[in-house]
């Protein structure tokens, strides 16, 4: 079985080698950095799988491509699958495999790094030490104890972020039409949307993209909100609103604002930019706020979540192709 990987770094080739020497029967893997593309879809022909990631774009002339290439099954190393074209991949027959789950603690745990770094200032405080620096104003943080966290979507990952939550002492709120029913050990409320956003010291989305969720952090929400809000995006970058972002920002609407995704991320994250400069204008402006952390989109990156992802994908594969499509995680 040919693999053509996509996307690929170190690390990814690290894992899946690594999984894949553990297989009986080894798959023939070919790693590309290139991002899957309707101008690199060529390099997949002669090989039964391709293997993407969340910044390749299988839109439907990819995708009709891809079936007319040979290609047999997409296999997505990721949970999310916005960036598929599911009904032309269904009218082609070709099916998309994901990897539902890895580690929902990474994702979790990072978007509490994020909370902590920006109440105590905690990377500006660095730079200050670094410079001998080592006064205190502008430094001031919050007790993170008693205060509302409002949590956009009661997923594994959501989920993990509410008992991480729990555990400082916050009160905690759940925003998500999919949660028919809550257990009498969870220890949060379940509310409507305009209720956590105006309730809501610090917001956490955990919610997949969809058509209902994107731009679903817009003008609107945000003047629903309290003032200096602190809004955390550790899930896909279109369920905000830049622009509306920038413009809370700047009134002061948004106190804090930490991000591992952004609407428009493809041409800017996972690569090395250093020797250049960002032509994203609207991203350059928010990397200009003191109040905001980026990371680029590292939330799901741990040896756990790397394995498990590996694991997953090349099961995934196996699975298909040897008559077992119900245990290879098909979304299509």
């Amino acid at each position: 079985m040919k693999i053509c990987m996509f996307s690929s770094k170190a690390y990814d080739e690290k894992f899946f080698s690594l999984n894949n020497s553990n297989t009986s029967k080894k798959l023939e893997t070919s790693y590309l950095s290139s991002h899957l593309n309707e101008e690199t879809v060529y390099m997949a022909e002669g090989f039964d799988v391709v293997c993407c990631f969340v910044n390749d774009n299988l839109n439907a002339k990819v995708l009709t491509t891809l079936k007319e290439q040979g290609v047999q099954l997409v296999a997505l190393r990721c949970a999310g699958f916005n960036n598929v074209d599911l009904k032309a991949a269904k009218q082609l027959n070709l099916p998309v495999c994901r990897v539902p789950e890895y580690s929902p603690y990474a994702v979790a745990e990072h978007a509490c790094a994020l909370i902590l770094d920006l109440n105590r200032n905690i990377h500006r405080a660095h730079n200050r030490i670094r410079e001998n620096d080592y006064s205190l104003d502008g430094l001031l943080g919050f007790d993170l104890h008693s205060k509302t966290v409002g949590v956009v979507g009661a997923g594994k990952i959501g989920r993990a972020f509410i008992n991480i939550m729990n555990g400082f002492g916050c009160n905690v709120l759940v925003y998500d039409p999919m949660l028919t029913e809550t257990n009498a050990e969870d220890n949060f409320t379940q509310v409507t949307l305009e209720e956590l956003l105006a309730q809501s010291d610090i917001i956490s989305l955990h919610c997949p993209l969809t058509a209902s969720t994107q731009h679903l952090i817009d003008t609107q929400a945000i003047d629903k909100m309290k003032p200096n809000v602190m809004l955390i995006n550790t899930s896909r970058g279109a369920l905000v609103d830049t622009v509306a972002i920038i413009k809370g920002l700047k009134l002061k609407k948004i106190g804090y604002l930490g991000i591992d995704v952004y609407e428009e991320e493809s041409e800017i994250f996972f690569e090395d930019l250093s020797d250049t400069f960002i032509q994203d204008d609207v991203f350059a402006r928010l990397q200009t706020f003191p109040n905001v952390m980026i990371t680029g989109h590292q939330a799901f990156f741990t040896k756990e979540a790397l394995n498990k992802i590996a694991q997953t994908t090349i099961n995934n594969i196996h699975s298909y192709f040897i008559n077992k499509p119900q245990d290879s995680n098909l979304v299509s």
